[in-house]
């Protein structure tokens, strides 16, 4: 009896010592999401609303479970976590199901799951733990470098091949960056960038397929098929404009109500708080996941250990290009791509790899003071 009120009094001490900001705020903005598709779906709560509230209720647990483990644990699983998600997109080649035209998900019973997804957080892990294992005088070097390219490139290319091109843009960025937080030398930057610039031509004639090539071109010209490869853009601009400073009230959006932009539940689901809530409410919504990231970035500056620091700035990392690309997507500011909302689009996967995301900056967090193994 005693062990088992140590353990508990282990457990309440700990969810005690939780910063408890970053749950608060990702708890607000996955309320934002149960209205928001509520009123998607003319307030019928059957229809995507019950399900998103279920999502974000037991994420929310799985975010709280993950923060009160020992950072040790997930540092000893980073190479076996990002292995098991890269098996599960090998898996999407032999055993993918077709949904909208690509082959990206995978049926296990009466779970479906996207791996491109559950490959992001898996992917900063390994960096992390990568760069904590790595002596700092390797970090420029070829072996250094050689290893990082792998742990990228690979999940990379088999994103590539579902066809998802945003995904795989956001993995190469967010590796990008962690590769520079960990003090890789200016003069790989600088090769690296130069890299990049030439490859560009050769990516454009030789790695893009037609369609994709169309969302570039649309996005450079919207006026160029407004009934087709431009109809998301032009659609969700107007709906974004109609709703002006204010917004028409909340399920009174008449471009919802005319079913005029696709896929207003996920990927465009901004579009129905824009026209709702005007530019105050796409202010108000900017702005919280502004604090997200800030809280984030809080976090990341009380931890000590490389692994640590890292986790948390390259999931943050992750978190913030979500947001980013989603909404440059939606404004016409950036090609349209199958990147959504976090906690707010509609879609299971996304909201348990974010949330578990959230659980391990706060574990990387309130288990600071714990020592892992360094190379010199």
């Amino acid at each position: 009896m005693t062990v088992r009120f140590e353990e508990f009094e282990g457990v309440g001490s700990k969810l005690y010592q939780l910063n408890w900001l970053l749950p608060v705020l990702a708890g607000l903005l996955g309320l934002v999401g149960v209205m928001a598709i509520l009123s998607a779906n003319n307030g019928v709560w059957q229809h995507g609303a019950m399900q998103h509230s279920v999502r974000i209720t037991f994420a929310f647990m799985v975010m709280i479970g993950v923060a009160l483990t020992n950072i040790r644990v997930w540092y000893s699983l980073a190479y076996p976590a990002y292995f098991a998600a890269l098996l599960l997109l090998v898996g999407v080649e032999f055993f993918g199901i077709n949904v909208n035209g690509s082959v990206r998900w995978l049926q296990l019973g009466p779970i479906r799951i996207q791996p491109s997804e559950v490959i992001k957080p898996a992917v900063v892990l390994a960096l992390a733990r990568f760069y904590h294992d790595l002596p700092s005088w390797r970090v420029s070097d070829p072996i250094g470098l050689a290893g990082v390219l792998f742990l990228i490139g690979a999940p990379m290319a088999l994103v590539l091949r579902q066809p998802d091109l945003g995904t795989s843009l956001l993995i190469c960025a967010t590796g990008a960056a962690i590769i520079f937080l960990a003090g890789v030398s200016w003069r790989v930057i600088t090769l690296g960038s130069v890299l990049v610039a030439i490859s560009v031509p050769i990516v454009w004639q030789f790695g893009l397929r037609d369609y994709q090539r169309g969302r570039i071109l649309t996005f450079l010209d919207p006026s160029r098929d407004p009934a087709g490869a431009s109809y998301h853009i032009t659609q969700s601009k107007i709906a974004l404009g109609s709703g002006g400073v204010s917004g028409k009230g909340y399920m009174q959006g008449s471009q919802r109500q005319g079913g005029y932009v696709p896929e207003n539940s996920t990927d465009f689901i901004s579009t129905v708080i824009g026209e709702e809530f005007g530019f105050i409410g796409s202010l108000a919504l900017m702005g919280l996941y502004i604090a997200v990231i800030a809280a984030c970035i809080r976090l990341s500056m009380q931890c000590k250990a490389v692994f640590s620091r890292l986790l948390i700035l390259g999931l943050t990392t992750t978190f913030a290009l979500y947001i980013f690309i989603n909404l440059g997507m939606v404004m016409g500011l950036l090609p349209v791509v199958g990147v959504p909302l976090p906690l707010v689009s509609y879609g299971g996967t996304v909201i348990l790899v974010v949330m578990g995301s959230f659980g391990l900056m706060l574990s990387a967090h309130l288990h600071t003071g714990t020592p892992l193994p360094r190379s010199d």
